[in-house]
């Protein structure tokens, strides 16, 4: 067995105040009650909330705050993500950073969730990260597992788990949940879906083994969850399958297709043109229908 404990934090966050002062208690609060926990995972956009008047510049003071507590406490950390301005772009970026207090590395959310999570830009690169004895991390950010090639890509680059912030406090929880297992089972890896609650989120933090299987999942309610996992069960399960049946990162690795549908040609194919632009619907075209013609209901 190679264990490893991590813990994912869903705190009740605000959306117009500073969260890092409460980050910083429940963190004292973990790391007293539960000393044997290696690596901490806070929510999307946990600092300072969903707002994009608080983006700021890396390197910046409260990503040093956060590589003090790493240092502090002797943890690999995740503290969320943050707006990342860089001119007049605006990234949505997370930050790892190692027990010494180093930064690991940054990574850019991919997919903003459009068109509501306007004036954010995409980024363009993978995460993945070793800790060294131990196993090798990928970083996911909210809406980027809505897309499988994310996870795939952080997969067939040897991710054993996937660590994912989220920020979810709409009706498609459930949906997002069942995203989480499929990306499980499919990539063989554990998951941590760590949401947000109160202002930037509706909970129900999931925590999935590499045979999709829920390993905990929490209630809407502010909850600090330390779990161990065992990087063992990864490299059995992708040795000889999931429960000892498909082995998929082999079958991707030797499929005889390679798919269209990823290369730049596809953005010109007539249906998905045909899709309309991506853009917030009008009131009433959710229920198909349509204003009369003049009316500025």
């Amino acid at each position: 067995m190679k264990p490893f404990a991590i813990a994912g934090m869903q705190l009740d966050l605000s959306a117009v105040r500073e969260n890092v002062s409460h980050m910083a208690a429940r963190l004292d609060v973990l790391m007293n009650v539960y000393p044997w926990v290696q690596m901490v995972v806070f929510s999307e956009l946990a600092a300072y909330g969903p707002l994009t008047h608080n983006a700021r510049e890396f390197p910046n003071e409260t990503e040093q705050v956060f590589q003090e507590w790493a240092k502090r406490y002797g943890i690999w950390l995740l503290p969320g993500t943050m707006f990342e301005k860089v001119g007049e772009t605006i990234y949505n970026t997370a930050t790892v950073i190692a027990p010494t207090g180093a930064i690991v590395g940054r990574y850019r959310k991919m997919f903003p969730f459009r068109p509501y999570e306007e004036g954010v830009e995409s980024g363009t690169e993978f995460l993945v990260f070793d800790v060294p004895e131990v196993g090798r991390f990928g970083v996911s950010i909210c809406y980027d597992l809505w897309f499988p090639e994310t996870a795939r890509t952080l997969a067939a680059l040897g991710a054993e788990v996937i660590l994912h912030p989220t920020l979810t406090g709409t009706i498609d929880r459930d949906v997002e949940l069942s995203i989480v297992r499929a990306t499980s089972a499919q990539n063989q890896c554990y998951v941590f879906g760590i949401n947000g609650f109160g202002d930037c989120g509706n909970g129900r933090s999931i925590i999935t083994g590499p045979a999709g299987e829920i390993l905990y999942q929490g209630q809407s309610a502010p909850e600090m969850v330390p779990f161990e996992i065992d990087f063992d069960r990864v490299r059995r399960s992708r040795e000889v399958g999931l429960r000892g049946l498909g082995q998929q990162l082999k079958s991707f690795r030797d499929r005889s297709v390679e798919f269209t549908v990823y290369g730049t040609q596809a953005r010109a194919w007539p249906y998905l043109n045909s899709l309309g632009p991506l853009e917030k619907p009008d009131r009433g075209s959710q229920v198909g229908i349509l204003q009369p013609k003049g009316s500025t209901a």
